[in-house]
């Protein structure tokens, strides 16, 4: 079956649905990268359009060229391009930025929770609420225990943003320090960072504790990622710890644009999300991460 899709039809039943801007954004993004339909169809099913069977074939004849990535957005680009050719470390969020989705609103879906947790995300995101309260109540709300994680990642393993492994290839090529600070769950992240081919000990995240039957049992809240202004902390530490001169944070919400200072560069990405906020802070903002390594293989 060949189906060649519009904007328009892409929000075509989904018209009161929050966010669909970004989700059409990337469905446009998945198919001028020649991402698989697969992932394609399930984005659109985000929109709404639950309809869309899975044997669906696209194309991007019809795809708007609005939702293409924006050049030339950002409070100061020129000095994002050079930490970025200088960087002798990279930090990367993770949730909407090395992945395309929210790993806890994921979890929260699978435990039949998502809209309620989706409201809390989406303030700690967007900066009106202190994470460390956001953190709280979801999981308070959730209840995790370790068995919920384990096969919330078996049947829905992480979805990586378009030419994000790419660039994080071209970073390790060249010596970069590659780091992942979020403020999700280390048990989540970690199955990700074996991919992307980045060790564990450059991942900054939340721990869960567990009673002994494996049930919740609270969260470290002694980790700098678990709280509001915890990524310039960890920022700080690794500049400290390692000496880098050119430090880069990648990262679609507020508490990653808190990293700058004492993060050198704040690049932010909106190829899942656009906030206003970011958008407005950033040094540079993006929509593809091929313009990143644009500039990267501009050295070569």
């Amino acid at each position: 079956m060949s189906l060649s899709v519009s904007v328009a039809l892409l929000r075509g039943g989904a018209n009161t649905a929050k966010n669909s801007k970004p989700l059409v954004n990337t469905a446009a993004t998945l198919l001028r990268n020649q991402r698989s339909q697969s992932s394609f169809v399930s984005v659109i099913q985000r929109l709404g359009a639950q309809n869309i069977p899975s044997t669906a074939k696209f194309s991007t004849s019809t795809v708007s060229s609005s939702s293409s990535a924006t050049n030339g957005i950002g409070a100061n680009i020129s000095k994002a391009k050079e930490e970025l050719r200088l960087a002798d470390a990279v930090c990367f969020d993770v949730d909407s930025t090395v992945c395309t989705e929210e790993g806890i609103d994921v979890l929260a879906e699978y435990l039949g929770k998502g809209e309620a947790v989706a409201k809390l995300t989406s303030a700690a995101m967007d900066g009106g609420t202190l994470f460390q309260d956001a953190l709280r109540d979801r999981l308070a709300l959730l209840q995790p225990s370790k068995q919920n994680f384990l096969d919330c990642h078996e049947k829905h393993p992480p979805q990586f943003c378009p030419n994000v492994h790419k660039l994080i290839s071209k970073l390790n090529a060249r010596n970069t320090d590659v780091y992942l600070v979020s403020g999700g769950f280390r048990i989540m992240i970690e199955p990700i960072a074996d991919i992307l081919n980045i060790p564990h000990t450059r991942i900054y995240a939340n721990n869960i504790f567990y009673n002994p039957d494996g049930t919740y049992n609270g969260f470290d809240d002694q980790e700098p990622t678990s709280r509001d202004g915890g990524k310039p902390k960890v920022m700080k530490m690794l500049i400290d710890k390692f000496a880098y001169k050119h430090v880069v944070m990648i990262g679609d919400g507020a508490t990653d644009l808190q990293a700058r200072p004492p993060a050198h560069a704040m690049i932010g990405y909106g190829g899942i999300a656009q906030r206003e906020k970011v958008m407005n802070g950033a040094d540079w903002f993006v929509h593809d991460f091929k313009e990143l390594i644009d500039v990267i293989d501009e050295e070569n």
